[in-house]
């Protein structure tokens, strides 16, 4: 995301944050060991560390950048999440723990029943739900995103980003997502405090595509220049 998304035009401290069990922070065993999690149950032990643990995280990095001096007191933050770190996005929106202001979401998974649908499409095997994992599915569904919106006065600036030729994540989960949400932005009086944006042509590893990556970044500086 550093390379992708320098953010070089938003005056701003930019802190790039790694999902637990990926990259920098994957488990001992790495790829494997995922792998073999992601068989035994997805929902579990990988969706829940992964996206639920960094939203539960962010509180501690607010924490550590106010007391770094990097984030005033009061100061809101905004969120860019891709794929999974939407997820995480979204549930740490949902959760009201920490002032957010804006927030973009980049071909994201909207929750673990998309995640799911994106698992099973590519592994052309069914998903055993739990009790446990239904649960999941809930809390990071649209009325429970609803309901974190309802606790607050003025809504995150939130804008989706979706590749029309997303192959992993179905495009309509964010279409689904923004008519879900809509109407509790015109309850807020903040409309135009969210945004859909259908890209034509951009697959899912948009930063691979030099015309995706223009557009995203375009549709991103301009969204967190105007909801400033």
């Amino acid at each position: 995301m550093l390379d992708a998304l320098p953010l070089d035009d938003i005056p701003a401290v930019k802190v790039y944050l790694g999902l637990p069990l990926f990259g920098q922070r994957a488990v001992p065993g790495g790829g494997k060991e995922l792998a073999l999690r992601q068989k035994q149950d997805f929902g579990l032990l990988v969706f829940k560390p992964a996206v639920l643990g960094a939203g539960d995280e962010l509180p501690l990095v607010v924490a550590a950048l106010k007391e770094r001096g990097c984030l005033a007191p009061g100061a809101s933050i905004g969120l860019v999440g891709f794929s999974a770190g939407g997820a995480a996005a979204l549930y740490a929106m949902s959760q009201a723990k920490v002032a957010i202001g804006t927030v973009v979401l980049i071909n994201a998974s909207t929750g673990l029943s998309a995640s799911v649908q994106a698992l099973e499409q590519a592994t052309g095997q069914k998903y055993l739900w739990s009790p446990e994992s239904r649960a999941i599915a809930e809390k990071t569904g649209v009325a429970r995103y609803a309901a974190g919106i309802a606790r607050v006065g003025t809504p995150p600036a939130l804008l989706l980003v979706q590749g029309a030729d997303d192959s992993v994540i179905a495009p309509k989960a964010a279409s689904d997502l923004y008519e879900g949400l809509l109407p509790y932005y015109r309850k807020a009086g903040s409309e135009r405090r969210i945004q859909f944006v259908r890209l034509a042509g951009m697959p899912h590893q948009w930063s691979a595509d030099e015309h995706a990556l223009d557009s995203v970044r375009q549709a991103l500086t301009k969204w967190f220049q105007g909801s400033s």
